[in-house]
């Protein structure tokens, strides 16, 4: 239902249409408010206000026993196109209030997702880093010869073979069954402390007991 703001501004602009198209000629006096009032089926205080708005334009004149008259078709038109442009600018700002309500809920949006990455990249840090390391075996080492499999490494230092680089060449997980040979480097994957592990283990001389954890 329209506001009764809404309602005398259209019966404004209905009355300077009809002006416009003839239906109510210059010098003609319009019907009375109770007359309008009843056609536009509204009270006679929406007519009253909708005629001020016409009489503020010089669209019509009203006397002193309330009788309206048409003084100018012109004015009529003038009244019409300001009313559009007045609406323009009303639909501008309202385009406006709404981009800047979506905005806002997109920065909200926008923020949220954020501080979710910044959560999780926290989450991330107080996780056991898994940065590779390299670890050269020595032609001493007790694995040389061994296969991944039997070497065990990842349960004597919690470190899992992601790789072996052998010379030039590089074998990408390697699987249970590769054999390590002398000044292969093993890459591996771990905790904050795998390099240290691991390099004592890899280290140890053949024929010596694997240090235990």
């Amino acid at each position: 239902m329209k506001s009764s703001t809404a309602m005398y501004r259209s019966i404004a602009l209905d009355l300077a249409q009809r002006i416009i198209n003839g239906e109510f000629k210059v010098s003609e006096k319009i019907s009375g408010r109770s007359i309008l009032a009843s056609n536009y089926n509204v009270s006679p205080e929406t007519i009253r206000k909708g005629i001020a708005l016409l009489k503020a334009k010089s669209v019509v004149s009203v006397s002193q026993g309330k009788e309206v008259t048409v003084i100018s078709i012109e004015n009529a038109y003038n009244f019409i196109d300001q009313y559009k442009s007045a609406e323009s600018v009303y639909s501008l700002h309202q385009d406006v209030e709404l981009l800047l309500h979506q905005k806002r809920e997109i920065d909200a949006k926008l923020e949220a997702l954020l501080s979710d990455i910044i959560n999780y990249s926290d989450k991330l840090r107080n996780l056991t880093p898994y940065n590779p390391v390299e670890v050269e075996v020595p032609e001493t080492s007790h694995i040389v010869g061994h296969s991944i499999a039997e070497i065990r490494l990842w349960q004597h230092t919690g470190a899992t073979v992601v790789a072996i680089r052998r010379g030039t060449s590089i074998i990408i997980s390697p699987g249970p069954q590769a054999l390590i040979t002398p000044r292969d480097r093993i890459v591996v994957v771990g905790g904050s402390d795998i390099y240290t592990k691991t390099t004592k283990f890899i280290n140890t001389p053949a024929k010596t007991e694997p240090p235990q954890d």
